[in-house]
């Protein structure tokens, strides 16, 4: 009986996890898609954030014991400092009055570095998960399946938005970018 409600108990705290790494996803990808994402982006770009959501932690558990204080606080401030970099882009190119659609371009290398700085929080959840015991494996696949999917929310709740905000759009998905970054820089 103890033992049933322990793995009941350690689910519901993956899943709660999970949800909050998937969060931290919806909230930038409703940023992204305000400026404007056609629909088949959404699926590459949702499911490149899944990927690295895995990724990440398992990086994270393979560097843990060895690097947690140095690396942590350092990969927090470059995911920050990118973050605020593609908003203030963002702002830019809104301010100079540049079609919403024309501003993100999210393929290649700046889709990794986009997915990378979103998944940059699942990494410092990996270096803390080699140090528990049981259902790891099936953590880290919560985690991807929670980014994926929360990411996609993101994209297209922020499309649907961006369409009501008009040429507003891009700016305020700027400013979320540059919120969260600035928010990562300071701690």
């Amino acid at each position: 009986m103890w033992e049933t409600s322990v793995q009941w108990g350690q689910l519901f705290t993956w899943w709660l996890l999970a949800v909050a790494l998937g969060l931290d996803a919806f909230s930038l990808c409703v940023g992204i898609g305000l400026a404007g994402i056609r629909l088949r982006q959404v699926m590459r770009v949702s499911g490149t954030i899944g990927v690295f959501h895995v990724m990440m932690p398992l990086i994270g558990v393979a560097l843990g014991h060895v690097l947690v204080p140095f690396v942590g606080s350092l990969a927090t401030l470059l995911g920050g400092l990118l973050l605020s970099f593609l908003g203030l882009h963002m702002l830019w190119n809104a301010s100079r009055g540049h079609a919403p659609q024309a501003s993100v371009h999210l393929g290649g290398a700046g889709l990794l570095l986009f997915a990378l700085t979103v998944s940059l929080d699942a990494l410092s959840v990996g270096f803390s998960i080699g140090l528990l015991t049981g259902g790891a494996a099936f953590a880290i696949a919560l985690f991807g399946l929670m980014g994926f999917v929360m990411a996609g929310i993101g994209l297209l709740v922020g499309r649907r938005v961006g369409r009501w905000l008009g040429e507003y759009s891009e700016a305020f998905g700027g400013l979320i970018l540059v919120v969260f970054g600035f928010k990562l820089i300071v701690g």
